[in-house]
């Protein structure tokens, strides 16, 4: 019989954390129990009280030492997690009682990244001992590390989601669209395009079903065009920009604050290409009946007052 969650709770201690941990370190009960300050045979009582809090064993004793096995492997990867939140807990409390400093977790989809990063930097000028985890993925990813509680904020949007009301949103940026490519593209210096022009040209888009996907398949619709079948997916800037620069032929759909940046600094170009159709505007996202730390505060503040 599957263990509650408060069963769990109620006997599951950190030390025997820290035992697992050390057991997937060392593979040897000894050498474990040395880590973490205890005798073998404490350790061996500590493991077998693991595995009767979780109601199965976790380790197979082979002859080259300890195992572990599925629900190990789970149970040990869940154990660093806890141990990571409990150092990002310590670092937080530190910027409390210092007045300065703490940490922020931030997720954002891939268009919104330049906005993030401007933001960031007029934060840490301010507060240089501020810690920031950035995390970058699709809306559906980010709003599931918020419902764990692996995020503080996101610059994502809530209508993707089944349960926009579980967020607390703020609409603040409208997102348009640009076309780029690699600076030796056949129609890098094109003076004006049309979608025609690049029908036949492979893409870098988003996969299907997400907001930026549907725009691009919405603009080759209205222009009674095909819609290319042999695609490129992928939700990662780097992955994109390394794309074009491999194959001069690619272009992609980016957000203009991307094409900025990506032209800017001589990656890519932006092409003379229209987008008429408009995006989801971007939302900054929290949990319901949540409160901001102190760093999310002025993350959230930067993010929404940019002047």
């Amino acid at each position: 019989m599957t263990p509650s969650l408060n069963s769990i709770m109620s006997r599951l201690h950190i030390k025997q954390l820290r035992l697992l941990i050390a057991l997937d370190e060392h593979g040897s009960l000894l050498g474990a129990a040395k880590q973490v300050a205890l005798t073998q045979p404490g350790a061996s009582k500590a493991l077998q009280e693991i595995e009767t809090t979780f109601g199965t064993s976790l380790f197979t004793r082979t002859n080259r030492g300890l195992e572990p096995n599925d629900a190990g492997r789970s149970v040990i990867r869940y154990a660093r997690l806890i141990q990571t939140d409990l150092a990002h807990l310590r670092e937080e409390i530190i910027g409390i009682m210092s007045g300065e400093g703490g940490r922020v977790s931030v997720g954002t989809i891939m268009g919104a990244v330049p906005l993030l990063t401007t933001a960031i930097s007029r934060v840490i000028a301010d507060n240089p001992k501020l810690s920031i985890e950035i995390v970058e993925d699709t809306s559906a990813a980010l709003l599931s590390q918020l419902d764990a509680g692996r995020l503080d904020l996101a610059i994502c949007r809530t209508t993707i989601s089944t349960t926009p009301y579980l967020y607390e949103s703020s609409t603040f940026v409208e997102e348009t669209l640009a076309v780029i490519a690699s600076t030796q593209h056949p129609f890098a210096y094109a003076r004006q395009l049309s979608l025609k022009d690049l029908v036949d040209y492979r893409w870098v888009v988003y996969r299907a079903n997400m907001p930026m996907r549907l725009l691009l398949e919405r603009e080759f619709h209205e222009a009674d065009l095909r819609f290319p079948v042999h695609l490129l997916e992928t939700t990662s800037a780097f992955a994109t920009l390394s794309l074009l620069q491999e194959n001069p032929t690619l272009v992609a759909l980016v957000s203009t604050d991307v094409a900025k940046f990506c032209s800017g600094y001589g990656f890519t170009t932006t092409l003379p290409l229209p987008i008429t159709s408009r995006s989801e505007p971007y939302e900054l996202v929290s949990r319901k009946n949540v409160p901001d730390s102190p760093a999310a505060r002025l993350l959230r503040e930067a993010l929404l007052n940019p002047n």
